[in-house]
């Protein structure tokens, strides 16, 4: 069984109620659980006081043909994004003294891995679809990463 099969078998689990999954054959036995043994621990948190404020007059909307600049932080990224398929955490490298995976100005072939988004102590490569020229470095390494965010702007070729 090679390495492409276990992660079918780990995402296959992973998005259902399986709680665990036994495979067996003449070669190989694969056993996939989920959650944990112990009973859950729940703690009570102090109740939180809140405080009534009333609401602020609201000013009268902008005349339309006076339309606010766009904010710097939504201007569009140039080149293509590589983003996250999986809430995680990301990692540049695949160690804490090993180097980097990739580095800005490098050309990647299709296939290379990029970095790892590790979740639920599962580390997840992530890999190019296509070549391409590695324009920016999104996030910070074992910085978390929602579904969908900019982890790399690239450039194809």
């Amino acid at each position: 069984m090679d390495i492409k099969d276990l992660k079918m078998l780990i995402k296959m689990v992973t998005e259902t109620d399986i709680t665990e999954f036994e495979l067996e054959n003449a070669d190989d036995k694969v056993v996939i659980k989920r959650g944990c043994s112990a009973a859950p621990q729940y703690q009570m948190q102090a109740p939180v006081a809140y405080q009534y404020a009333p609401a602020a007059p609201v000013a009268a909307p902008a005349a339309q043909g006076a339309a606010p600049a766009a904010a710097p932080a939504a201007e569009k990224e140039q080149g293509d994004v590589i983003t996250s398929p999986i809430v995680g955490t990301f990692y540049r490298a695949p160690a804490p003294e090993a180097a980097a995976f990739v580095e800005v100005g490098q050309i990647v072939e299709k296939g290379q891995v990029l970095c790892i988004v590790e979740a639920m102590k599962l580390m997840n490569e992530i890999e190019a679809e296509f070549k391409c020229k590695i324009l920016k470095i999104s996030k910070e390494n074992a910085q978390p990463v929602e579904y969908g965010d900019t982890l790399f702007v690239v450039e194809k070729l």
